[in-house]
């Protein structure tokens, strides 16, 4: 185990009075051991104690090479792990349970009396997650260097009469290419309609033609660290309305850029970028949340929202990514940045440009 990030998580559970806990997200399980095990419809838990005596359960079928840091409790598909779990427990004192694990097992475990007191530690290991060390800091600028490579390449694309899959799969297969693990999540590559809505999934039918929007939403994975970035493309030229659309959505990134400072809330973020388009007569256009945090995983806790309160700390990373889209119109732009807060504002990780670019016809 990565013994700098379990102490700060047991002096956090200390300080919310939890005294024991139970981490199951596979996800979480990697950020604090280096193993990535998915255990499908099998226990694992990652037991975690204030006094020590941690343990790690984990099945047979998923056999681990080295020593990692904690004692392993093995059992089979034969065995009741939840209650060969709850002979390690203390049963007096509160337990706080991973968000993310089955029903089936907390259940279980509330029937062998393994707590005083079952809460939802989650939150925990969310809140340490958002704040980057300087590996992971250095880790989010090269993934994001990559994404500006792939961002480049991609574009030329958008004119060679490729439908919204077939758009996607050469996406995909720049970020082979790069050397990444793999995609950040499914890249959105849509033209007009696609573009005007922001639920549209990539279809097999969907050419570009000339005076459409196209949307790239794209990020990979490179030694396990997420990118994520989004540009607006036009094809062969751009009307003047597309193009006033797209200035206030740069106009609005620039200004979520400029908020995103430590002490800041996460609401401002998101403020700072509404309420100018809201102010340019777009509100109603502006359908989502300004940005989510990112790391091991492309939507980590911690939305840039109207709602989220939380004071900003240097180390988060988040993106800025507002949005304007009219389905009659066919007209949809988004421009997208990740963000990793500094001392004094804020390191943009993407250097691509957003300067208008229209894509000549071939």
């Amino acid at each position: 185990m990565d013994m700098n990030k379990v102490s700060r998580v047991l002096k956090a559970m200390e300080e919310q009075g939890i005294h024991q806990m139970i981490v199951y997200d596979p996800m979480a399980i990697f950020f604090l051991t280096g193993r990535k095990i998915n255990p499908g419809e099998r226990l694992l838990a990652l037991y975690l104690n204030v006094n020590g005596n941690h343990k790690f359960m984990i099945n047979e079928l998923f056999p681990q090479e080295g020593d990692l840091g904690v004692d392993v409790i093995w059992y089979n598909d034969i065995e009741d792990g939840v209650q060969i779990l709850s002979q390690y427990v203390e049963k007096d004192k509160v337990m706080g349970i991973d968000k993310t694990w089955p029903a089936r097992f907390l259940l279980r475990l509330q029937e062998l009396g393994g707590g005083s007191k079952f809460v939802n530690g989650s939150m925990i290991i969310d809140y340490i997650r958002m704040v980057k060390d300087e590996n992971e800091k250095e880790l989010m600028r090269k993934s994001s260097q990559i994404n500006d490579v792939v961002m480049e390449k991609l574009i030329p694309y958008v004119v060679k009469g490729l439908t919204e899959k077939e758009l996607e799969n050469k996406c995909r297969e720049l970020y082979k290419e790069m050397g990444c693990e793999g995609v950040s999540f499914d890249p959105i590559t849509a033209y007009a309609k696609g573009a005007a809505d922001p639920h549209h999934a990539n279809d097999t039918v969907s050419k570009g033609k000339r005076g459409d929007c196209v949307i790239l939403d794209i990020g990979g994975i490179k030694d396990n660290y997420c990118s994520d970035m989004t540009r607006t493309v036009f094809i062969g030229e751009v009307s003047d309305r597309a193009k006033e659309i797209y200035d206030i959505v740069v106009e609005a990134n620039m200004r979520g850029i400029a908020a995103a400072k430590p002490g800041a809330r996460m609401c401002d973020v998101d403020a700072a970028c509404r309420d100018y388009i809201e102010e340019k007569g777009f509100g109603k256009y502006f359908t989502h949340r300004t940005g989510h945090s990112i790391g091991l995983e492309d939507h980590e806790f911690g939305d840039v929202s109207s709602v989220n309160e939380d004071i900003i700390k240097v180390g988060q990373c988040f993106s800025v990514e507002p949005g304007i889209y009219i389905a009659d119109e066919g007209i949809g732009v988004r421009i997208e940045d990740l963000v990793i807060i500094t001392e004094d504002g804020c390191e943009v990780l993407n250097s691509f440009t957003k300067d208008l670019i229209v894509v000549p016809e071939e």
